[in-house]
């Protein structure tokens, strides 16, 4: 939102407007199998896993350290390092009706040297 005007001086419609739109709901007491949601299996991701780097699917709400956490929980390996995507939502129309695609968050997990995920256990 642009105005012209200070923030102070905009009318008190836009100023609500401005105070919901920034305001994040953090993810609090949540489960491990709720952050992690899944993990990825592209060409890009199987590359990673070269370099002991697992890319995984989570609730956008969860921060770093609880993705930390989650995984450590799950798999029972140790991280030495999380980096996150969090791209903007996509508008889209469905006919006339305007819409947009599920926001995501992908978290790319490094372990430490050693430690590894079986994503495919052996059939």
């Amino acid at each position: 939102m642009t105005c012209w005007l200070p923030t102070r001086l905009w009318p008190r419609s836009l100023r609500s407007q401005k105070s919901r739109r920034f305001t994040v709901t953090k993810l609090q007491n949540a489960s491990a199998s709720d952050i992690i949601r899944r993990p990825i299996v592209t060409e890009k991701a199987t590359l990673l896993l070269e370099n002991n780097q697992y890319t995984f699917d989570v609730d956008p709400r969860s921060t770093k350290p609880q993705i930390k956490a989650a995984i450590e929980e799950l798999f029972e390996v140790k991280v030495i390092g999380v980096s996150t995507h969090n791209p903007p939502q996509k508008k889209r129309r469905v006919g006339r009706f305007p819409g947009h695609r599920p926001h995501y968050k992908r978290a790319m997990v490094t372990l430490a040297p050693g430690d590894s995920i079986t994503l495919f256990p052996e059939v």
